[in-house]
C-alpha cells in the first residue's frame, strides 16, 4: 500500500512535490479507511483534478516512471515473481523552463507498506545514472528503520540484513541497486520491497490503444466476477469468448431467452473501455495493488465511474487495501457524497509554468477557515475558488507569496 510519493525535477514539476495517502483526522467516510490496528490509517482513493495542462498527467508519469525504472530490468530478465501490468516506459525528464535544472538529478521518495512492514525508497536520476539511491525498512510499530542499502556517487554501502561478501556492490550506474539485487540474489527484504512495485498497474485511457489490451479470465471465478461487475452496471453481458483463429473477442447477450453473440469492436466505446478496465480494477481488488488510471473517466458514465469509486470504498470488496489513483475532469463525481475531503488533489501551474498540487483539506476559504465537509465541491471548484487563481492565495494562508 502506498503511503506517500514525493518527486522533484520532473516534467513540469521542478520543487518537491508530495502526494499522501496517509488519512487526515477527519470526520466523513472512516469506514471506508484502510486501516491495521497497528497502523495509521490509509486512503483507498486519491482523485486529481484540475485544467488541462496542469500537471495530472505528469503527476502519475513521475509514479509510472520510478516504478518502471526498477521493475522493467527486473521483468526483461524474467526474474520477476508477479507479472507487470505497466502500459508504458516513461523517461526521467527534467523541468524545462529555466537552464539549471537539466544539470540537476530527478528525485523519486516512496513510503510504501508490505504486511507489517514500512518501506521508504529514494532514488536520485541524472542523464540516465543512478547517483544516489537508498532502501530503508521499519516495522509499522516502530520509529527507527534499518538500512537495507544506501548508494551515493557509485559507492554503495550494505545494511547489516545484508552486509555479506557475496553480494556485489559493483554495479552498471545506469542499474537501479534494488532490481539487480532482485535480478540475483534471494533477499527476502528486497523480494517484499519489489513485490509491491511489480504489483503495481498503470493504465492510460488517453490513448485509445488500451482499449485493445485487454486481460481476459480463463477461469469461471474470474470470468463471473467480471461479468456480475458489468451487469451491476447495467452492461447486459452474459458471457464472453476469445476466437484464437481471427484474433476477435466476442461477448454474448441474452435477448428475449436468445443469445446473440457480436464482435467486441462492436460494442460501444464506453462498454468497450469497461471490458478493457474492468479486469485490472478486479485484479487490483483481490491482490490488494496500486492502480494508476490516467482519465479513468473518459467515455464513462458518471454513475459507472461513482461504481468504480465506491469498489475501492466498500471494505467487504476491498479487503486488501488496493488503491485507486486516478485523474478526472468529471464534476459529477467531485462531490462530498463521493469523496473525502483528503482525496480530492488538485494540479495546477503557477506563473512559472511550475506545476502544484494540493488537497481539498488543505485549503482556506474567505475566512482562513478549511472548507468544510457539507460544502458543493464541484461548484465551488467550478467558480475557481480552488483552482489556480489568485483567489487560491488566500486560500492557502499567503503560501505563494
Amino acid at each position: 500500500m502506498l503511503c506517500q510519493f514525493a518527486f522533484k525535477n520532473f516534467k513540469s514539476y521542478k520543487n518537491e512535490t508530495t502526494l499522501d495517502f496517509q488519512a487526515a483526522t477527519l470526520p466523513e467516510f472512516k469506514d471506508t479507511l484502510i486501516t491495521n490496528e497497528i497502523a495509521s490509517d490509509l486512503l483507498p482513493v486519491s482523485a486529481i483534478y484540475g485544467p488541462n495542462g496542469g500537471g495530472k498527467s505528469n503527476l502519475l508519469m513521475a509514479l509510472s516512471c520510478v516504478i518502471s525504472t526498477i521493475v522493467n530490468p527486473v521483468n526483461e530478465l524474467e526474474k520477476n515473481h508477479t507479472f507487470p501490468i505497466i502500459q508504458q516506459n516513461v523517461n526521467t525528464t527534467p523541468f524545462a523552463f529555466d537552464t539549471i535544472s537539466s544539470d540537476e538529478p530527478t528525485e523519486f521518495r516512496l513510503f510504501f507498506r508490505v504486511g507489517n512492514n514500512e518501506y521508504c525508497y529514494y532514488i536520485a536520476i541524472l542523464k540516465d545514472e543512478v547517483v544516489s539511491e537508498d532502501l530503508f525498512r521499519k516495522a509499522v510499530t516502530s520509529k527507527k528503520s534499518a538500512t537495507i542499502f544506501e548508494r551515493e556517487n557509485g559507492k554503495i554501502t550494505l545494511g547489516y540484513s545484508i552486509n555479506k561478501k557475496s553480494i556485489n556492490t559493483d554495479v552498471n550506474p545506469k542499474m537501479p541497486y534494488i532490481s539487480f539485487l532482485a535480478i540475483n540474489y534471494n533477499i527476502p527484504e528486497i523480494k517484499e520491497a519489489m513485490s509491491w512495485f511489480e504489483g503495481c498497474i498503470i493504465r492510460n485511457y488517453a490513448n485509445p490503444t488500451v482499449e485493445y489490451q485487454i486481460m481476459l479470465y480463463n477461469d469461471s471465478i474470474g470470468k463471473n466476477h467480471m461479468l456480475h461487475a458489468l451487469n451491476d452496471m447495467d452492461i447486459d453481458i452474459t458471457d464472453y469468448r476469445y476466437d484464437s483463429d481471427s484474433h476477435q473477442l466476442y461477448v454474448k447477450r441474452l435477448v428475449d431467452n436468445k443469445e446473440y453473440e457480436l464482435p467486441y469492436m462492436e460494442e460501444s466505446e464506453g462498454t468497450r473501455k469497461l471490458i478493457s478496465a474492468l479486469p485490472v480494477i478486479l485484479l487490483a481488488l483481490r491482490d490488494g495493488r496500486l492502480l494508476i488510471i490516467d482519465e479513468l473517466d473518459a467515455k464513462l458514465h458518471p454513475k459507472l465511474l461513482r461504481y468504480v469509486i465506491s469498489l475501492f470504498k466498500n471494505k467487504d470488496i476491498n479487503r486488501n487495501g488496493a488503491q485507486l489513483l486516478f485523474t478526472s475532469h468529471d464534476m459529477s463525481t467531485l462531490k462530498n457524497t463521493v469523496f473525502r475531503r483528503d482525496e480530492i488533489w488538485f494540479a495546477c501551474e503557477n506563473d512559472a509554468h511550475e506545476s502544484e498540487i494540493y488537497s481539498l483539506h488543505e485549503l482556506r476559504n474567505e475566512d482562513g477557515e478549511r472548507i468544510k465537509n457539507t460544502a458543493s465541491y464541484d461548484k465551488q471548484y467550478l467558480e475557481g475558488r480552488y483552482g489556480a487563481d489568485p483567489y487560491l492565495r488566500n486560500m492557502l494562508g499567503g503560501a505563494f507569496e
